[in-house]
């Protein structure tokens, strides 16, 4: 029989890893506590401390590739509305 694979959202993880970057207890302790091996809880907390500058890289809390992202979102939106209101006065 087979074990499912479970899909942990990344409030969980964060959870995790910070109980374990506070060493609350034991990893043996919150491996039982969290039901999670313990190996999982050493990559989550490893992922948590390399990644936690991205947080603090711009005033609103997103990486820069992030920020491009939204600012081409953003102008493809300004496309799309200029085309409504152009399709919308050639019809009238």
């Amino acid at each position: 029989m087979s074990k499912k694979r479970r899909n942990h959202t990344p409030a969980f993880k964060a959870k995790v890893a910070l109980a374990a970057i506070k060493n609350e207890s034991t990893m043996a302790a919150l491996s039982k506590r969290f039901n999670i091996n313990q190996n999982m809880i050493t990559r989550w907390k490893k992922q948590l401390l390399e990644n936690s500058a991205e947080v603090f890289a711009s005033k609103a809390g997103f990486s820069t590739d992030r920020e491009a992202e939204i600012k081409s979102l953003q102008a493809k939106i300004g496309e799309i509305t200029m085309e409504n209101d152009f399709l919308s006065k050639a019809l009238e």
